[in-house]
Parts: structure tokens; sequence; C-alpha cells
């Protein structure tokens, strides 16, 4: 009885909370609207009066601190009332991420007005970044305290990437204390050939004398120009290059023209006569082979003992063998790996078809063990056995109690407005900090906090860190109902599909943003965008419309449809090229058909091939999310061939 009225009293306890959250959620919509104009209005200096209903508001510091940083950005001359205003923010709100971002532009203000006993005073070396770090150098050097100062330029400098200009005074200085030597600028220059920055490695080389820049751009050269470099040293007998520089140029050569590689192998192999080198040479020829789905790179692997052959050698020299159809070779390739990689769920898969292909009594064992997972492979397997799928859903318990009271958090109430107010990147950054604040018993309990409340991918990444992987009803979610509906009429392509692509390219983040300059849920660049909507006959989108859904799911479906009638229904081939374009996949069709699965397990790109994968996964967990039923992959069995596209 005792425990039944905790429960009772627990249950109102959360319903109370709930009616409230909602009922501050629906109070704060006009604030949010307030703060958005005000937020704006801050970065063109115009400041409106605040009532006490803004200034309460969750959200207000992230204005206060809009504000300040319009004033430092300003300011001149010493110690300012901007500088007294910051630091008193600063004070208040310590480490939370809104401090901390102020706290790196006062330090750039401080920087700017060489304030630099404040600067000084205020800067944590533990959270700088290198603009910062270096900063730190140059205020240093300004007062004098410069002890210990050469070794931590030096480490600063002794990097491999190109750094930011403010570092460029500290590594003058460093110079003018005779303190970086030749050897040091050496070095910077073969990290950053390492990390191929080989223009700016050529830059830092000019400050060398040329005997010591001599070897180094001698290597930048053959980094550049592999085949020339090669053809020459070939040319010259006597000629003496150090056989690691030649052995980097030859693995460019041939991951990006395996067939140049090939007709200088056997000169190469001859000159080098020795057999370590010969055999780095087949390796980086086959792999490059492999790669660009040559049947002479099972030849060239087959030169190298398969026990020098590392993980990534034996899983390609696998696929190439698959290609060929060497099913012997499969299955030796497999039996030389590690323990561990032979576990992982695609080797067990490829054991299992590798049995199948050889006629062996075990392989619907073999598929049946394969089945345990949950994954492309596991469906793959059941296909294999004529067998439906049915993904193991792992409910993870829901406590609202917990989640109501991580809710009610001042940094998570934060992650919820600045999410509602589109400054999600600032959402990421406090769902981080009251994350790690939580205790450890809490913290998978923001799953279901995240997925609640629509950010999806906070919610998949902590899940992620959670080991949480198998609640499909809670991160496998379908938002934009609507958009999608509208999508799926005009483009005739199946909801769990758009869903399964849409999941993969931005966990339905409106916003998202990648590097090559793909924008919204289905990632999509202007240039294809506009492209898309010409051929729809649909308005011509700007950028900013590619952040809203109803735009961006409308033409990412366009382009999945336009994909699938180009290769004539080879699904997974549309997905490659919605991931790597048009013109990589088209390379990838073979001058015969091949099994889907093979196919896909010979694209060349990582992210691609892990890509084709997961949207085929995803794309049934969507259907059964939909229907309930148990899922057939055998559509996923069928041939990919060349095209009349192409």
């Amino acid at each position: 009885m005792k425990r039944q009225l905790i429960s009772i009293l627990v249950a109102v306890c959360v319903l109370a909370s709930t009616r409230a959250s909602a009922e501050e959620d629906a109070s704060n919509a006009a604030l949010r609207e307030r703060f958005r104009a005000a937020y704006a209005a801050a970065a063109i200096s115009v400041d409106d009066a605040d009532d006490d209903a803004l200034r309460a508001y969750v959200l207000y510091p992230y204005l206060h601190a809009a504000r300040l940083e319009r004033a430092l950005a300003r300011v001149e001359g010493a110690w300012s009332d901007a500088d007294r205003a910051a630091a008193a923010f600063v004070a208040e709100l310590g480490e939370a991420p809104v401090a901390r971002a102020l706290r790196r532009t006062w330090l750039t203000s401080l920087a700017r007005r060489e304030s630099w006993e404040a600067f000084l005073e205020r800067y944590d070396a533990s959270a700088a970044t290198p603009a910062l770090e270096c900063l730190g150098f140059i205020a240093r050097i300004a007062l004098g305290d410069t002890t210990g100062l050469p070794d931590d330029i030096r480490a600063r400098w002794t990097t491999g990437y190109r750094l930011p200009g403010e570092c460029e005074p500290a590594f003058q200085w460093l110079r003018a204390q005779g303190e970086l030597p030749d050897d040091l600028v050496a070095r910077r220059v073969e990290l950053l050939l390492d990390g191929g920055q080989v223009s700016f490695a050529r830059v830092v080389a000019a400050r060398l004398p040329r005997e010591t820049a001599a070897p180094l751009l001698e290597r930048a050269d053959f980094i550049e120009q592999p085949a020339r470099m090669l053809d020459a040293l070939l040319a010259d007998p006597a000629r003496a290059v150090p056989h690691g520089v030649v052995l980097e140029a030859w693995s460019r050569l041939s991951r990006n023209a395996p067939q140049e590689a090939l007709e200088r192998f056997d000169a190469l192999r001859e000159r080098l006569a020795n057999a370590d080198d010969e055999r780095a040479l087949a390796v980086a020829l086959a792999l490059g082979l492999a790669w660009d789905r040559r049947p002479e790179a099972l030849d060239y692997f087959a030169r190298v003992p398969r026990a020098a052959l590392d993980a990534r050698s034996l899983e390609w020299q696998a696929r190439s063998a698959m290609w060929a159809g060497d099913w012997d070779r499969v299955r030796a390739s497999i039996a030389a790996m590690s323990p561990e990689q032979q576990s992982d769920w695609a080797w067990r898969y490829w054991t299992a078809r590798a049995a199948e292909q050889l006629e062996e009594d075990g392989a619907r064992a073999l598929y049946a063990d394969v089945q345990g997972g949950d994954n492309y492979y596991s469906a793959m397997a059941s296909a294999r056995l004529g067998e439906r799928v049915v993904p193991k859903l792992e409910p993870l318990p829901l406590d609202s109690a917990a989640v109501e009271a991580i809710a009610a958090l001042d940094a998570f109430r934060r992650v919820r407005e600045l999410t509602l107010v589109g400054l999600r990147d600032f959402a990421t950054e406090e769902w981080r900090y009251g994350y790690a604040m939580l205790p450890e018993e809490q913290r998978v309990q923001a799953i279901h906090l995240a997925a609640r409340w629509g950010i999806y991918d906070i919610a998949v990444a902590t899940a992620t860190s959670e080991g949480v992987f198998n609640d499909y009803e809670l991160l496998y979610p379908r938002p934009f109902a609507d958009a999608v509906k509208a999508a799926v009429e005009m483009t005739k392509v199946a909801p769990p599909l758009l869903y399964g692509v849409m999941r993969q390219e931005s966990l339905f983040r409106p916003d998202a943003a990648s590097s090559a300059g793909a924008l919204g849920v289905a990632q999509l660049t202007y240039g294809t965008a506009r492209e898309t909507a010409r051929r729809w006959s649909l308005p011509m989108p700007n950028r900013a419309d590619l952040l809203d859904p109803a735009v961006n799911i409308k033409l990412g479906a366009a382009r999945v449809a336009e994909l699938v009638e180009r290769f004539e229904g080879q699904l997974p081939v549309a997905l490659g090229g919605y991931n790597a374009g048009v013109a990589a996949v088209e390379r990838w069709l073979p001058s015969t058909p091949v099994d889907s699965d093979v196919w896909i397990e010979n694209i060349p790109y990582n992210e691609t091939r892990a890509y084709v994968r997961r949207v085929l996964w995803h794309s049934l967990v969507f259907d059964w999310l939909e229907t309930r039923r148990p899922q057939s992959a055998r559509d996923w069995l069928g041939k990919v061939a060349k095209t009349g596209a192409e």
C-alpha cells in the first residue's frame, strides 16, 4: 500500500510538473519573439529598454552577452565600462557556455587594446584556442614574463597545420631570441607535409638555408607530382632519394592513378631492390587497384604473405576476391584477420556468404548467427535465409520524475529555449555543459528529454555515449509529417526511405550545415538544390530557404527520385549517388552485373559505403515502425549493373 501511495504521489508530481512546463512554454512564446528581435537588434547596435519579464527570461544572459560583445568590439583604450560589465558577467556566470564565449571575446578585445595585464589576469591556458594561446605569448613578451616562454612557443610551433595570424608575432620573437633553430623549422615543414599542407610547407621552408630546405622541397615535389618525380628517379640510377619519400609518392600515385602505378611497378621494384620495399610497393598498388575494382589487385596482394598484411589490406583483399568471385580467397582473407576483426558483423556475414557460395553445409548456421545483430548485415543474412526481419526493440525505461527534474535545471531550460529561438549551436554547448553536471545515474534519462524536445541529433549522440542503440521508437522519430507528406505526394518516394535519408544526413536538424556546403535536413548543396528545383518546376530556393524543412525535404525527395530513376531502380546506386555524387557512382558501376551486397562492400569511399548500408537499414526500421509487420530485405539481393544513363 505504501509503495502504491508513493507511485501515485510521483505521478501527481509529474503531472503537475508537466502542466507547469506546458504553461511556461506557452508564456515563453511571446518572450521568445521579443528575445529574437532584441538579439537581432543587438548586432546592429540598437538597444531597447528591457522590462522585468525579459530580464527574467532564461536566455536573457545571451542577449546581455551579445550587447557586451558589441561594446567590447568598439571600445578603445584602457579599462572601460564595457570591461567592468564583462568582468561582472563572467564572475556571475562562471563556466556557463555563454560566459566562456564572452570571455573569449573579451580577451580578444583586451589583446587588441594591448591591455596585457588585464588579459593575463583572466587568461586560462587550459581553455584557450590556438589564437588566444598565441595572444597569451604576446602578453608575456610585452610584460617581460619570459621564463619558460621559448619552450611554450616552440610547443605551439611544432604542429602540422596552419596556425592563426595571432601566432606570427610570437614566432618572430622566438626567432629574434635565436630560439627557433633550423632543425625545428625543418620539423614543422615535415609535419605540414605529413598533414598534406604542401603549399604552406613550402612557405615555411623558404626560411631555411637552401641545403636544409632542398630535401624537404623535394619531398613536396614527390607529393604533388608523384608520377613525374618517380619517372625522374627511374631515369637517374645515381639519384638518391629516401625510401620513405619514394613510398609516400608511390602510395599517392597508386591511390589516385592505379593504372599509371601499374605501368611503373616493375621498374620501381628493380630500382629499390629490397624485399621490404617490394612488399610495400605491392600492397599500395593492390589497394589502389582494389579501390578501382581492378582484377589485378589480387595478383599484387598475392605478392605479400598474408601475415604481413595489415587489417585494412586484408579487408580489401577480401573485397577484391568477392568482386572477382574468388570465394576461396575471400574465406582465406577473413581467416587471416585478427579474432576481433573476424567478430565484426561484416566479416561474420561474409564468412557465411563464402560458405554459401562454396556450397558448404554450415552456411545456414553461419547466417543464423549473423541474424543476432540489428544492422544491415543481419538483415542481409535474413534475406539470404528467406526470412523476414523484426528489429530487436529494446526500450529505454522512462523515469518521468528524473526527466522532469533534468528539464527543470537552468542549463536544460536554456537548451530548450535556445533550440526554439534557432540558436542551435549554443543549445548544443549548453547540453554538454548541463549533461556533464548530471549524476551518472540520471544521464541516460536525458536521452528521453532530448527526444521529447525534438533535438534528435543530441538525443542520438547522447544515446550513443550511453550505449543505447535499440530503442527505435525513441531514436527513430518521424518529424516534419506535413513536409514529408507533401514530398511523398510529389515524388512517390516511400516515406521510410525518405526518413532514412534524412536521419543519416542530419538527424533531422533543420540548420545542419556540412563542411562541403550541404544544408538542411536532407543536406543539399545550393547548386544541387537549385538544379533540382528547376527540373521539378519548383520555386528557386535561396540558401535561407534550404534551412526550411518544407523546402528542403521536398527537394531532397525529388533528388532521391531522380537518382532512383537515373539508375533504373538500383537503390544502392542511387543512395551512393546522393552521398558521393553521380560521377563517382558511375565510375563504380561494373562492366558486368554483380550482386548488390558485393557492389556495396566494394564502394571505395568509406563514408559512402557506410552511408548506403545505414540508409537501407534505417529505411527498414522506419517501415517496421510504421507497419509493425516483419520486414523483408529480399529486394536488397538484386544485381547492380551499368545503366543507359551513363
